[in-house]
């Protein structure tokens, strides 16, 4: 049985050209033989023995679908969104350029309707049931089916999950472990210590801090302590006496500036009208 009968439908997903079954891409099914028989190999001319084959693939990995097909000239400009199809062919091998296939390949998620199925027939006047026709090529007929395909359902991948990650995920969290320094001491035997002596080292480490080490000591060690100058008592005396000495000053307006310190130039106006005194030309005067 079929897989459409089954009802497992999966779309086209890409479509090529191809010289034989070696070029032929994996995953890919190749159309050797027409609808009525003929073989289905597209050759350039009547003097070529080789040819090219179409061939489609249904392979889903890639995520795309082929959700129409087309055939266009040489003239015609490819429509919006469609591509030419792939070639796979041999060496110095051509396609025919007079026509080309052009596709129109889609995500999977965005579509519910792809082509299904490609054939092709040799004679231009047999007619394929629930087909569509596409058009005219080379000599042979291109025929496509359209219509809903199966999705392929999600399979979720296998997780190791390790053995600590199943204990952190199903145990209780455990309690707390309590600080220990990375060095310790070296833990003297008890009956080599007297009670007295073991006291004193109790209370040695009460008063020393909690690291022995250089890291220990911090940037206060050593630094006299003294109270800061806003705190000081005198400091804020003589600050309140300079305040108040600063709020006794009164601010001048420029009129008040200007009748302090109006002066009217009356002297100099006074001296310059003056008559400077005339000294005669002639000679001193002779005594007599």
């Amino acid at each position: 049985m079929s897989m459409m009968e089954h009802g497992v439908v999966r779309p086209v997903t890409a479509v090529a050209w191809t010289s034989n079954t070696s070029t032929c891409p994996k995953d890919f099914t190749l159309i050797s033989i027409t609808e009525d028989g003929a073989a289905a190999n597209f050759t350039r001319s009547f003097a070529m023995k080789s040819g090219y084959y179409l061939c489609y693939s249904k392979d889903m990995k890639g995520g795309m679908v082929v959700s129409d097909i087309q055939l266009i000239s040489d003239k015609d400009s490819i429509p919006h969104g469609y591509c030419f199809i792939a070639e796979h062919l041999e060496a110095k091998a051509s396609v025919w350029k007079k026509k080309r296939v052009c596709v129109h390949v889609l995500p999977v998620g965005s579509v519910d309707t792809a082509v299904l199925d490609i054939k092709v027939t040799a004679k231009s006047k047999m007619m394929l049931q629930h087909y569509t026709y596409v058009g005219d090529i080379h000599g042979y007929v291109l025929w496509c089916r359209k219509g809903h395909f199966s999705s392929p359902m999600p399979q979720a991948k296998p997780r190791s999950v390790s053995l600590d990650l199943r204990r952190l995920s199903f145990e209780q969290p455990s309690a707390p472990q309590p600080l220990r320094p990375s060095n310790p001491p070296p833990a003297l035997p008890h009956n080599k210590l007297s009670q007295r002596r073991q006291s004193l080292h109790t209370k040695d480490n009460v008063d020393k801090p909690a690291d022995c080490s250089i890291s220990g000591i911090t940037a206060l060690d050593g630094v006299p302590f003294s109270l800061h100058p806003k705190f000081d008592i005198q400091a804020n005396s003589t600050a309140l006496q300079l305040n108040s000495q600063l709020n006794n000053i009164r601010i001048k307006s420029l009129q008040d500036i200007e009748n302090e310190y109006n002066y009217t130039f009356a002297v100099e106006e006074s001296a310059a009208k003056r008559i400077r005194p005339s000294v005669p030309t002639g000679g001193a005067p002779s005594a007599q």
